[in-house]
């Protein structure tokens, strides 16, 4: 058992090795259950997105409040993720060091990336659909459909590289949110973990691709329900597509290259040696 300055965490070493065996379960994991938990996946950030969106949406909250409490609601949904179990596309960005170490092959990686992420946007739609359903967004006089719909309208408006750069930074912290969480021994270690890094991300605007499928489809939903005061027809499939391209291709450098194949470099190619 390693302790690090009194406390009972894994070190950065043990994690390498955690993320490494997990990586090769994940991939492993049989279709219909590996499908049916990345549905949940995209369910959990859609539950973590709409936590963001209410305070997000009240007027009388500063800039930084609004950003800042957003965050920490919005980690609600890796925390469901860490802890409940399921799988998340960003998250799963850290197979690459299974990967790394040969312990997965280039097609069972592609394989995990494209059912989860299939499932991730499969959980997030449907949960998108059933708060529109809902009539959730009509909470606090319309507010939070208007803010659904501004949000989108940004986000199918970013342009490539600016949402690419942006799903990089995203997923930089998303995956470092994950490493940590891998430290701890109890709920309240991972969710401590989690919370931080996932804040960070939200409060500094980066791009989520499972988080924007949650989004922005109902963003469309919404800005054609009257009944709430959203018109503007300015959020399309298209656009929803060429905002999920680049930052599903910059949620995977970050947390693939930047996190999960430094950290391999570091503790699994070669002695490495312990933080």
């Amino acid at each position: 058992m390693t302790e690090i300055f009194g406390f009972d965490a894994f070190s950065p070493k043990e994690i390498a090795a955690r993320v490494e065996t997990v990586g090769v379960a994940k991939a492993r994991l049989p279709l219909l259950s590996m499908l049916m938990l990345s549905v949940m996946a995209g369910a959990f950030i859609g539950l973590g997105a709409l936590y963001f969106m209410l305070i997000k949406s009240d007027p009388s909250l500063g800039f930084a409040a609004r950003q800042v409490l957003g965050g920490v609601a919005f980690a609600l949904g890796l925390i469901l993720v860490v802890v409940a179990g399921a799988e998340l596309f960003t998250g799963n960005n850290l197979l690459a060091m299974a990967w790394a170490d040969r312990k997965i092959t280039t097609l069972d990686l592609l394989r995990n990336w494209a059912v989860v992420c299939v499932g991730n946007f499969i959980g997030a739609v449907g949960l998108a659909l059933l708060v529109f359903l809902s009539r959730h967004p009509e909470m606090n006089n319309g507010l939070i459909a208007e803010e659904y719909v501004k949000i989108a309208a940004v986000k199918v408006a970013l342009p490539f590289w600016t949402a690419f750069f942006k799903g990089v930074l995203c997923n930089v912290l998303v995956c470092m949110a994950v490493w940590m969480a891998f430290a701890g021994r109890s709920v309240i270690d991972k969710a401590v973990a989690i919370v931080f890094p996932i804040s960070a991300f939200v409060a500094a605007g980066f791009e989520h691709s499972v988080a924007n499928m949650y989004i922005i489809p109902l963003a469309m939903l919404l800005q054609t329900f009257e009944n709430i005061g959203v018109t503007a027809n300015t959020i399309t499939w298209a656009g929803f597509f060429s905002n999920l391209v680049p930052v599903i291709l910059g949620n995977i450098v970050g947390g693939s290259v930047l996190v999960g194949l430094v950290y391999h470099t570091i503790y699994r190619w070669g002695p490495g040696q312990e933080a």
